[in-house]
């Protein structure tokens, strides 16, 4: 896999791709981010954006992760003391999912968003962007937007001066984050800063086919036990041969094939003997023909996340 085929995989959008064509043949280590607000555990949806990072760091980008303390406070998500343990919580983790510590720059909001330059810039985009453009940024990531508070409405515009005062050339971040990065890449430039290429992973579905929800419990998180993955696996939303809107496809899909490039499902003889898939489209097509039975899918799925998630409960323990 070439080193744009790679920074494609798993990608919902680019934009733009052939902004990103150039930046490779100008640069040789182009800076990529994501900011991850704090606000409780890491589950499988983050995860999708880490694996993305993981794709371009083995592209050659340096890496820059946010660790968004005041974000996470604006938003209301606890007290500054309290979202950053969970930072360090959340670095952690990252950490122990691939990133490598040496090459990834970790960074908390709190250690730039309070200087007065940075106030300055974003009091600035507050006065090229409306109050109904900012609300629409936050209506998919804020919290109790029925009656949002003057702080959900900052947030969208530090968002995009982070991303001018981080230097980064590659903004990262799921589909639902779009909105906050086009305001960014509209607004940067009558400031004086460089308009970011966007790259957007989709969302993911919940264990239970419907949207992920923290209120659900219906997504893995990456301190679950073994016990607790398979608990969780068994009951999802998995119909046999059905390829579109399968979560337990998803999971191969995004997270098992993307760090195996061969997948070993174990059954009886009785039952036809293992079944080796090597890659996505080789798993579709045996299981829409029925020739995986979906609780089979199921048990493959549990032994590869739990290899994958295994570094970071050892992590978490030591801790």
């Amino acid at each position: 896999m070439d080193r744009l085929e790679l920074i494609k995989r798993n990608v919902q959008e680019i934009v733009t791709e052939n902004e990103l064509e150039e930046l490779l043949k100008k640069k040789d280590n182009p800076v990529a981010y994501v900011g991850y607000e704090p606000s409780g555990k890491i589950h499988l949806g983050h995860v999708l954006t880490v694996n993305k990072l993981l794709d371009l760091q083995h592209a050659g980008f340096n890496i820059i992760v946010l660790l968004a303390d005041v974000h996470a406070y604006l938003n209301q998500k606890g007290t500054l003391e309290q979202v950053r343990k969970i930072a360090d919580y959340n670095r952690d983790c990252f950490i122990a999912l691939g990133l490598d510590p040496e090459k990834t720059k970790f960074v908390y909001g709190s250690d730039f968003q309070l200087t007065s330059d940075y106030m300055l810039n974003v009091l600035k985009l507050t006065t090229t962007a409306s109050l109904n453009r900012a609300r629409r940024s936050m209506d998919e990531v804020g919290r109790k937007m029925d009656d949002p508070k003057v702080s959900q409405m900052v947030y969208p515009m530090m968002q995009a001066i982070d991303i001018a005062f981080l230097g980064v050339d590659v903004a990262v971040g799921g589909i639902d984050q779009r909105k906050i990065h086009m305001l960014a890449r509209e607004g940067l430039p009558s400031l004086g800063f460089k308009s970011p290429i966007c790259i957007h992973t989709p969302i993911l579905l919940g264990l239970d086919g419907k949207k992920m929800s923290s209120s659900s419990d219906n997504f893995i998180s990456v301190d679950d036990s073994e016990e607790e993955i398979d608990q969780k696996v068994k009951k999802a939303f998995c119909p046999a041969s059905q390829i579109i809107e399968n979560p337990i496809l998803e999971i191969f899909r995004y997270h098992i094939f993307p760090r195996y490039e061969e997948i070993i499902f174990e059954r009886p003889e009785k039952y036809g003997g293992n079944l080796i898939c090597r890659g996505y489209e080789e798993l579709t097509n045996v299981f829409s023909e029925g020739k995986l039975h979906p609780m089979d899918l199921k048990k493959g799925a549990v032994k590869y996340m739990n290899m994958i998630l295994e570094p970071v409960r050892k992590v978490l323990k030591s801790n």
